[in-house]
């Protein structure tokens, strides 16, 4: 079947990105993918008992090819242990944020040099709860489409806008020429204790997180109107990126 031959990529994001697709995986995230209509979608690959899990929602969606199929089946074509039962291809086809676009919105998550695919779909995560309106992301970040960053975002990296800054410096520099507050999270000790943050009401926003091992670049940190810290234990090194900017985002929310 000519639709399945696209199934044995799955597995290799650099050859799915060749052929402009990307995979979705459980059903959890393929129903957000099929419910929001964000993305174009080439099909969905499923087992008997997912697709009568998902009756309703692919009966929702007739537009969609869908391909049923025995686990050992999906299970040759793919190359790996297929336990979830479900999985989708859809079109990297997506309108691009426009600078106009970013200036409109309240508060936006800039990552830099976060590669691992587990910390970039928990932070999708974390900013589509916390009143993210879109994600800056600069070059060297990780993909949110890649599969497992999907999966562990819970389909948030395919339904929160983002966009890939070739120089997130400048970007952040033009934000603040438009009004927002550009806020560095660090775990240095002379950076302000979010605790005691005070900013003024309705201040736009720009969080940015950095990598864990060298956190924020010395050229974003350059652009910081605030440089904020989340006070802890001593005896703690510091918190990973995801649990750090769920932390700032959900104290930020209510200023």
């Amino acid at each position: 079947m000519p639709l399945l031959e696209n199934y044995q990529l799955v597995g290799d994001n650099v050859a799915l990105e060749r052929a402009g697709l990307f995979v979705a995986e459980g059903r959890l995230v393929v129903e957000r993918l099929l419910e929001d209509s964000r993305y174009r979608i080439h099909s969905v690959l499923l087992t008997p008992t997912a697709a009568d899990a998902m009756r309703g929602t692919l009966e929702r969606r007739p537009d969609v090819e869908v391909i049923v199929s025995a686990r050992e089946t999906i299970e040759t074509v793919t190359g790996f242990d297929f336990h979830r039962g479900c999985l989708a291809l859809a079109y990297r086809e997506r309108a691009e944020i426009s600078f106009e676009d970013l200036v409109t919105y309240a508060r936006l998550l800039a990552i830099e040099g976060v590669g691992n695919p587990d910390n970039i779909g928990g932070l999708f995560r974390s900013a589509l709860a916390l009143g993210v309106d879109a994600v800056l992301l600069d070059a060297t970040a990780g993909d949110p489409l890649y599969r497992k960053a999907t999966r562990t975002s819970m389909a948030a990296t395919l339904r929160l806008p983002y966009s890939r800054e070739v120089d997130l410096t400048a970007t952040l520099a033009r934000l603040r020429t438009r009004g927002f507050r550009v806020v560095a999270l660090t775990p240095h000790s002379s950076a302000t204790s979010i605790e005691v943050l005070e900013l003024d009401p309705g201040a736009r926003l720009v969080v940015c997180v950095g990598s864990e091992g060298d956190g924020l670049s010395a050229s974003a940190f350059a652009q910081a109107d605030l440089r904020v810290r989340i006070p802890v234990d001593p005896r703690a090194d510091s918190l990973n990126v995801v649990a750090a900017a769920s932390i700032a985002l959900h104290a930020l929310r209510t200023r």
